[in-house]
């Protein structure tokens, strides 16, 4: 019926402004949902028959193979956690870097990179990286604002390199292979890290007082007590990691083949460690039960209000305005990141992904594809690495950020929100030059695929 327009435009709107009420997100979506389906039946803008294909897709869901890959990172991240894993591994790098002034910012980084490897979830590795790190870092004559600033950049991570569930769920919204967007985003999370080391090793060489090395007595641990530290700590993990990627970079096994070796990796990891017990078993299965369950009734509820949202025309109104925007493709691309980038401010990446992604699917294939020159499958992969990076980037920025309030929640009382804060500007303007190079250097992702 002409006139209504409006209808998709007010949808979004009432959609948005019950998630930042603070009202449950899968609810919001869910209840918007059913209203204007009803609106749109009584005003006769929307065909009711077109609800009778949410029961199928419900069920595509419940049938995807790819999103099983979820709760097996969460439990694999999980189980490395709640064993005490991933402390031991901080504690063994630390005493390498040690001698180095700045070491342990260096080793933070560096176990960084593994935990994310290790569990995809920015609140696993921030949390376990503040409560083992930070007190030591602090103990050591680390300036507060520095060891919060490296902790929740480094937590971060965990958005971007694989095998990251941000990056499952970009791959299964985008509609593209989850190996491809994994191979995509390794060389940019990398040199993600490499940045914040270079950054830094930067301090420690023109404000040493901030970074010290640590004193020789207390590093002062036996060669061969190191290298069995080295060997039975470190190396187990890494060999895990490496195995559960490179069955996927491969070919060899799928993701979520690759998530269930890494599981049951890590279940024989605490186990041979003599830390599987059934406090650490039980948390962990309740961990993944309730991140699996939160990211499952999201997507039930997003798949309603997409099917509700297009049968009020709202996807021809999202793909004319974005594709219609001043500047083509530059104007796209501006608008999409700044859209990603405040949101993340507020609210929670699943509820970006579910919510926002799926309507700049169409926009950014058509646009993007010809400015690259490489498919609208590929395209998307280097639009879907983009966005995770973003996301990455708003995870840290204050006042909401939800990395700051990790750390916060496991922080000495001596640290207070303000350090925090001051503490993450410099690593929230490296991301902006790290998404900044991925903007201008496609090849970052589109190298391998």
């Amino acid at each position: 019926m002409p006139g209504l327009e409006w209808l998709a435009p007010l949808m979004f709107a009432v959609a948005l402004i019950l998630i930042f009420s603070g009202y449950p997100v899968a609810f919001s979506l869910g209840g918007t949902s059913l209203i204007f389906a009803l609106i749109g039946v009584a005003t006769g803008y929307f065909d009711a028959n077109l609800m009778l294909a949410l029961p199928d897709r419900l069920f595509g869901i419940m049938s995807n193979y790819t999103l099983l890959a979820i709760p097996f990172f969460i439990f694999m991240g999980t189980m490395l956690e709640k064993s005490h894993l991933a402390r031991d591994l901080l504690h063994t790098i630390g005493l390498l870097f040690g001698p180095v002034r700045g070491g342990l910012t260096l080793a933070v980084i560096f176990v960084g990179v593994l935990l994310a490897a290790a569990t995809g979830i920015v609140g696993a590795s921030v949390v376990a990286m503040g409560m083992i790190s930070l007190p030591v870092m602090l103990n050591h004559g680390y300036s507060k604002e520095l060891s919060a600033g490296v902790i929740t950049a480094t937590g971060t991570l965990g958005q971007i390199i694989p095998p990251s569930i941000v990056l499952v769920v970009l791959a299964d919204q985008l509609g593209v292979s989850v190996g491809d967007l994994f191979v995509g985003a390794l060389v940019p999370g990398i040199l993600l890290a490499g940045l914040y080391g270079l950054y830094a090793s930067g301090i420690a060489i023109f404000q040493p007082s901030t970074a010290p090395a640590i004193p020789k007595e207390v590093r002062n641990v036996a060669h061969g007590e190191l290298l069995r530290k080295v060997l039975f700590v470190m190396f187990p993990p890494l060999l895990l990691i490496f195995v559960v990627l490179g069955s996927i970079f491969t070919g060899v096994a799928t993701p979520t083949e690759s998530g269930a070796l890494g599981a049951v990796g890590a279940i024989g990891l605490a186990k041979l460690n003599g830390r599987l017990t059934k406090k650490a078993l039980k948390q962990t299965m309740e961990e993944t039960a309730n991140l699996t369950s939160m990211v499952m009734m999201l997507l039930i509820a997003s798949t309603a209000f997409a099917l509700v949202f297009r049968g009020l025309d709202g996807g021809i109104w999202i793909e004319e305005l974005l594709i219609n925007l001043p500047g083509g493709v530059i104007g796209f691309l501006i608008i999409a990141n700044l859209s990603i980038f405040i949101l993340g401010f507020f609210i929670d990446f699943f509820e970006i992904a579910f919510i926002i992604l799926p309507l700049m699917v169409l926009p950014a294939a058509h646009l993007l594809s010809p400015m690259l020159g490489v498919p609208e499958s590929t395209a998307l992969v280097w639009f879907g690495v983009m966005v995770g990076m973003n996301l990455q980037t708003s995870f840290l920025t204050p006042p909401f950020g939800f990395a700051l309030f990790y750390l916060r929640g496991v922080a000495p009382p001596d640290v207070s929100t303000g350090d925090i804060y001051r503490g993450v500007i410099p690593f929230i303007a490296i991301q902006l030059i790290g998404l900044a190079l991925l903007i201008l250097l496609p090849e970052l992702v589109l190298w391998a695929l």
